[in-house]
């Protein structure tokens, strides 16, 4: 069954390329076209799209507005696009808060080795997100009409569609019973890193947020996330949490409380022994490892660093990474968490580390920061 998917930009260029990318693809439709925020809320309620690509900057109404209204009335799994900019950076985030699910810069090549590369990142992006509305939504079936609006010429019928989840799962709220009867392992730890990728930016921040100013150990982040992303996402979480983040710098000292969000287009590593054990920051020109900053890379230096007194929790994202460095962590006595599939945004890295045994617990994401704290002892 095709991704079906409405493309929202007002340049007619980039709407055609999009489209023409999209369509190389025999499992994704695209069905539709919005020049504006405004054509686009219209065109979401009227078309049901499985997936919206949206531009931030558009006329009439912006992507973040747009992206508030058509997650108020019709929740439609979204992936925008944006300048790689201090502004754009901002603007983003802002639109991932209102309820967008992803984001690529405007120009993914950017992120990209090469064209190729960049075509297969946007179509499996687009497959990726579409088949969480595909899992949860009623395919469409004739029903009332919808009157056209004022941007539409063409009358459509609305599909019937099951009762949408409204959140996408981006509650903070703990699951009621889950995790007020599991119990805290006795097990003693220096460290807690987290790895994440697609959803992750909501999925940290819902984590973050509810950590205690007195957590006793450093927290290590990698998000997979452009370079001009990384120093506006981890300023946003340090004003939003009560512990400290920051983006980490080379040269760095491992400090209880803080969280350290490796920056985006470098690997994160950890040097030295004891109380003096620091962050090596770099750019890695490797070929071979394909994620700048890898999972994988860090799981496996904190491994190496602290041995078994590490937490590792595994969030949504795409592909496998971090499943290696978890393997290393499990082999020298570590503990893995994994976000569960049903609070997952893409239930594949979870679900890599998952499926290979590595993980003890398969966590709800508004469970994970209550789990934390329990298992740490603290709050």
């Amino acid at each position: 069954m095709a991704v079906k998917v409405l493309v929202v930009d007002d340049s007619s260029f980039f709407r055609r390329r999009v489209s023409e990318i999209l369509e190389q693809d025999k499992d994704i439709e695209v069905i539709g076209f919005a020049v504006n925020g405004r054509e686009a809320v219209d065109k979401a309620n009227q078309l049901r799209p499985d997936v919206i690509t949206m531009d931030v900057e558009m006329p009439v109404l912006d992507g973040i507005s747009a992206v508030k209204e058509i997650m108020a009335a019709n929740p439609t799994p979204i992936l925008m696009f944006s300048s790689l900019t201090r502004d754009g950076a901002t603007a983003t985030l802002d639109a991932l808060d209102a309820g967008a699910l992803d984001f690529l810069p405007k120009k993914f090549e950017d992120i990209a080795r090469n064209n190729e590369d960049a075509i297969k990142l946007l179509q499996n992006k687009v497959k990726e997100i579409g088949r969480r509305r595909l899992s949860r939504f009623s395919r469409p079936a004739p029903a009332t009409p919808v009157t056209p609006s004022s941007t539409s010429t063409a009358t459509t019928s609305r599909p019937a569609i099951t009762q949408p989840d409204r959140s996408f799962n981006r509650s903070a709220t703990p699951s009621a019973g889950t995790s007020a009867t599991i119990r805290a392992s006795g097990k003693k730890y220096q460290i807690v890193a987290i790895g994440t990728s697609t959803g992750g930016p909501v999925a940290l921040q819902t984590i973050l947020t509810q950590l205690p100013a007195n957590f006793p150990h450093p927290i290590l982040l990698i998000q997979h996330m452009p370079a001009a992303f990384t120093p506006a996402f981890a300023a946003r979480l340090n004003g939003l949490c009560k512990i400290q983040v920051k983006e980490a710098q080379q040269g760095d000292k491992l400090m209880p409380g803080v969280a350290y969000l490796a920056p985006g287009g470098q690997q994160m590593l950890i040097e030295g022994r004891g109380g003096n054990r620091t962050l090596r920051v770099f750019e890695d020109d490797s070929a071979r490892i394909t994620y700048k900053p890898s999972v994988d890379v860090t799981f496996a230096s904190t491994a190496k660093a602290y041995q078994g007194d590490v937490l590792a929790v595994v969030l949504t994202g795409m592909g496998a990474d971090g499943r290696d460095g978890a393997r290393m962590l499990k082999q020298v006595g570590a503990t893995i968490w994994a976000q569960d599939e049903k609070t997952s945004v893409v239930y594949g890295m979870p679900q890599a580390v998952a499926s290979a045994g590595l993980s003890s617990a398969s966590i709800a994401l508004g469970d994970v920061a209550t789990r934390l704290v329990r298992e740490i002892g603290c709050g």
